[in-house]
């Protein structure tokens, strides 16, 4: 299995950047697809950022030009940069890994962090 565990959330004023950062446990890390989904209160679970065992990334179109998602497989870690925040980011963010080469939906992932908050104040 693997264990995913997050930091870098926090509190930051619109227009500030966070990075997240997410290291996962296990030898197989660079097999799997890596995804950061964002859930607001009242909200569905949605995808922020995805990214391909080879570097393949898709970005949700809220979040296109401003977030940047990439992965160090040799520290077994995907990060999100998130700059020029707004008021609209705020939310619990999770990291999460996927058997499969890419998903775009939660149900796709197998292994999740436990879910770090993001709140921007305007």
């Amino acid at each position: 299995q693997v264990q995913l565990v997050e930091s870098g959330g926090g509190l930051v004023q619109a227009g500030g950047s966070l990075r997240l950062s997410c290291t996962a446990s296990g030898r197989t890390f660079s097999s799997y697809g890596m995804g950061w989904f964002r859930q607001a209160p009242g909200k569905e679970r949605e995808l922020v950022a995805a990214i391909t065992r080879v570097g393949g990334t898709n970005y949700a179109e809220s979040v296109k030009g401003r977030f940047a998602i990439s992965r160090d497989n040799a520290k077994n870690t995907v990060y999100l940069q998130m700059n020029s925040l707004k008021s609209e980011d705020t939310a619990v963010y999770y990291c999460a890994a996927t058997p499969n080469y890419y998903s775009a939906y939660a149900v796709g992932y197998d292994y999740w962090g436990q879910g770090t908050q993001v709140t921007v104040s305007s």
